[in-house]
């Protein structure tokens, strides 16, 4: 049979990698710049695939706007294949909200085109794959995705093991998500520039293809051969067509042809088996020898990921949700903020950039664009607030005499919540136009504070602790005039507040207290214990952590224990030397101190001095300057040491079901990697780990073909164990690494920090940033749970979330003191988003993590009375009857609300 070689031109783009984001930028001008001037010149030069990602429409038009009525002619003809992403994730390391606004945006980039994206889901280089990609592109309606890595066995860039055992005998599969979403999957079983630089003269061309023609029909499941004619900033080959031409005279049975995805697929499709080969869920590479998962990029550059992690929460669950509530009273959503700021925020999320895998001039640029993000996020919250403020009615403390003060509490989560929340109050402020500022400031600082309590609508007094923060200087920004620069006198106000109705919000306010009763029960019961309703935590002499679960009566010891080993890897793969044995706290004194001891919580202080080796030798740096492979260095950590002081803060608050952790300390080693353990000793072969859209499941022992040491892992929120009565959930803030230890005590090992010298991958690329060197926090919470584990979850979940504070003026608005706009319930349902659709319709997002069907019943929902299911790219689709809405097992579903 005749066969055909599809041969796609493109280039693999990476924003930022081993030179700076402008060195390639400017490279991506010129390459651009060659290939609309190719498409000119040449008819035959049919079409080119951009790399799946828009963004680079937008990085060229930045410097060529001259070029944009011709870049819209070979989109529209249809020669410059674009989208359907925004740009090539990281798809562990960006949150499922973020995956799916990197789709939409992509697809609403390519109709401004005036076309549709090219429909197939492209992940080329990604680091693995997320098991909800199947489900989530045929939302989307791509039913077919094309991949480098995860399912069989390959080392970097897909060099063929000599292991036999492949999960798929063919590149061609279908994948298919836990809720049973199927799309026709394709790997690029010889990496993705298995057509590159296609010879044109006789000798060198047949020897070329030759090759080619064989190894890639080694895994063809038909007569249909993918030839990717380009790879890493790949230069258009401009003589590509006279190549086809010189090919398609050296075969007479075969067919070459200079084609695209879509005619690809189209071919494929029609001539391929029927009984493909089914891969289900996550495409880690665990059918490996391990070494190339390139897991750990997840802890290279922490630092980056607790960026990312906050900036993500700010838009996603706090300004979406905010925006949605105020807009419910008039304030108009900010489409147009909203795309700004997550388009800033998502061009750190290519897979080199939030990987930390690139050189320091890519990460410090990456620090300047999420503050960016970040400030972005926080103008949208502060102008809803802004909105509320000015139409919330607050009458009801009027009644309270002159020195009252109300302030909100938003809760802008899917789930009821207690909080301890902060909130800097101005009790009396002095504009600049007053008077003369040094005599303003002088002024303010004479002023008396009188003894304040919090109080709630119903005048009962709330556990809270207040503080006062002196004068500050502070200003206006009125819409109809001038900037107004003023002093004011402030006082901090941390409060426990009352159990605050998703979507909701509640007030309070500060008021002179005269009642002179005291609170004796305190968090605090010993120097060293701390105790709740539902907890009680003992820290050892040791610094570390027994946990009694009340609820359960499950005692968990050896919780919260240091652990630090050398890396000789780089900012891909961690590497211990050979036959070291880690560094612990496990047998070290630590100083412990009670810091806070209130009513509403308590927090102790542990500090330990570690010393650890100070570097690792001179051999690493010759071993690195000679690129050897890191599984074959000999270098070891140097015999002189020096001390790292260690703070760990525990804190109990009063309602709270988790022990929340603080750690912080100042690196000043190289060349090593620290992680916390929590022993569980709970009896499983199996864990769970947070992922996009997911529970993801996990088998604890690592295939037959696994030869790394290191088991390490993604994570989103948390990772949890446990069996048919109890378990623990470990959540964090931006720690995506973590590894389940075969230690005989099933011990979680979250990673908090890794340093290392060089990029690592194929040449010498020293990265003296990655080895963190200053200070560094990291957060954890620790959740114990009984039978049902899906509470930890959403505790893990509102963990990540702050709640957010406004203060307001007494006066008679619109919006009520306190509200819930929307509740809802479903077993194992978690919430993901709240916010605008594009036609200004609500738009609320759901999945199911449990593993059988479910249902959500949204019992109140002020937001409309019209409910739609719709997919992802929130087209709607069908009307829901009497507000329940089924979904299947792991079922991602977007409701939106009219």
């Amino acid at each position: 049979m005749k066969k055909t070689a599809h041969i796609i031109s493109h280039t693999h783009w990476d924003r930022e990698w081993y030179l700076p984001y402008e060195t390639h930028h400017m490279m991506l001008i010129k390459t651009m710049d060659t290939l609309l001037d190719t498409f000119e010149k040449d008819p035959n030069f049919k079409y080119y695939h951009l790399d799946g990602q828009t963004v680079l429409l937008e990085d060229y038009l930045e410097v060529r706007p001259d070029k944009k009525e011709l870049l819209e002619k070979v989109i529209k003809e249809g020669r410059l294949n674009i989208g359907p992403w925004y740009v090539l994730q990281d798809e562990f390391l960006t949150s499922s909200e973020a995956n799916i606004r990197n789709l939409q945006y992509g697809h609403k980039d390519s109709k401004k085109y005036g076309v549709e994206p090219c429909k197939v889901g492209y992940f080329p280089d990604s680091f693995g794959n997320i098991g909800q990609a199947p489900q989530i592109l045929k939302q989307a309606g791509i039913d077919a995705a094309a991949f480098g890595r995860g399912v069989k066995p390959t080392g970097f860039n897909n060099e063929i093991s000599a292991d036999d055992k492949f999960e798929s005998p063919y590149s061609e599969m279908y994948w298919e998500s836990p809720d049973g979403s199927k799309v026709l999957g394709i790997l690029f079983a010889n990496w993705y520039c298995n057509g590159m630089e296609v010879p044109v003269d006789g000798k060198e061309a047949k020897e070329y293809w030759e090759k080619r023609i064989e190894d890639a029909s080694k895994f063809a499941s038909c007569n249909h051969l993918l030839f990717m004619n380009g790879c890493d900033h790949q230069p258009i080959q401009t003589d590509l067509s006279q190549a086809i031409n010189f090919a398609n005279n050296l075969y007479n049975d075969i067919e070459f042809v200079h084609s695209n995805f879509e005619d690809y697929i189209k071919d494929l499709k029609e001539n391929m088996p029927k009984d493909l080969q089914v891969i289900k869920g996550e495409l880690r590479s665990q059918q490996t020898e391990g070494w190339y998962t390139l897991v750990n990029t997840a802890s290279a550059r922490v630092y980056l990921k607790q960026w990312n992690n906050l900036c993500q929460t700010l838009f996603e669950k706090v300004a979406e949700p905010i925006a949605t509530m105020a807009s419910h009273y008039g304030y108009k959503y900010p489409h147009h903020l909203f795309e700004y700021g997550w388009k800033s925020l998502m061009k750190n999320h290519p897979h080199d950039s939030i990987c930390g895998c690139s050189v320091d001039e890519v990460h410090r640029e990456m620090v300047a664009r999420f503050d960016k993000a970040k400030d972005v996020a926080k103008f949208i919250i502060n102008e809803s607030l802004e909105y509320i403020k000015d139409n919330i009615n607050t009458e009801v403390f009027s009644k309270l005499g002159d020195n009252t003060y109300p302030f909100i509490v938003v809760n802008t989560s899917g789930y009821d919540r207690f909080s301890v929340t902060t909130i800097e109050m101005d009790i009396c402020r002095k504009y600049f136009r007053e008077g003369t500022p040094n005599l303003i400031a002088k002024e303010l600082k004479k002023v008396e504070i009188p003894k304040f309590k919090v109080v709630d609508v119903n005048g009962n007094k709330i556990d809270a602790n207040i503080v006062d923060m002196g004068i500050r200087f502070g200003y206006d920004l009125p819409d109809d005039k001038f900037r107004q620069p003023y002093y004011a006198r402030y006082v901090k106000v941390e409060l426990l507040s009352k159990n605050i109705k998703s979507f909701g919000w509640d007030t309070y306010a500060l008021v002179e207290d005269n009642d002179i009763t005291i609170e004796n029960k305190t968090i605090v019961v010993n120097n060293n214990i701390l105790e709740n309703e539902n907890l009680r935590v003992e820290i050892k002499e040791n610094g570390s952590v027994e946990l009694l679960d009340k609820n359960t009566n499950k005692v968990f010891k050896d919780l919260c224990i240091y652990e630090n080993s050398g890396d000789i890897g780089n900012e891909y793969i961690y590497m211990k030397p050979v036959g070291e044995a880690p560094i612990t706290t496990k047998d070290i004194k630590a100083d412990i101190k009670v810091k806070e001891n209130l009513s509403y919580k308590g927090v102790i202080e542990i500090t330990h001095k570690l010393n650890i080796p100070k570097s690792a030798n001179e051999l690493l740096l010759e071993e690195i300057e000679e690129v050897l492979e890191f599984k074959h260095r000999k270098s070891q950590r140097v015999d002189e040491t020096v001390e790292l002081e260690i703070k760990t803060t525990l804190t109990l608050e009063k309602n709270d079901k988790g022990l929340k952790i603080k750690s912080s300390l100042n690196n000043v080693a190289n060349d090593h990697r620290m992680r916390m353990l929590f022993a569980t000793d709970i009896e499983s072969d199996v864990h769970y780990a947070d992922s996009i859209f997911e529970l993801a499941k996990r088998n604890n022992i690592v295939d037959g073909c696994w030869k790394n040491p290191s088991n390490c892992q993604h994570q989103q929120a948390f990772v949890n164990i446990h069996n048919k009565d109890y378990g623990l959930t470990v959540a964090n803030k931006g720690l995506n690494e973590y590894e389940l230890l075969n230690d005989g005590r099933n011990t979680i090992a979250v990673t908090l920090l890794r340093c290392v010298r060089e990029l690592g991958d194929w040449g010498v690329f020293e990265t003296p940033d990655a080895q963190c060197i200053g200070y560094h926090e990291a957060e954890l919470k620790i959740i114990p749970h009984g039978r049902n584990m899906y509470d930890s979850i959403k505790e893990a979940h509102m963990y990540q979330i702050p709640v957010i504070t406004k203060q307001v003026d007494i006066k008679n608005g619109k919006i009520n003191y306190e509200n819930g706009l929307m509740n809802f319930d479903g077993y194992g349902i978690i919430w993901s988003t709240l916010k605008m659709g594009n036609d200004f319709n609500t738009i609320f997002r759901v999945y199911n993590v449990s593993d059988k069907d479910t249902s959500l019943e949204i019992s109140k929902c002020d937001f409309g009375k019209e409910i739609y299911i719709s997919n992802i790219l929130e087209e709607e689709i069908k009307s829901v009857i009497d507000g329940k809405v089924n979904l299947r097992k792991s079922e991602i579903s977007t409701i939106s609300i009219r």
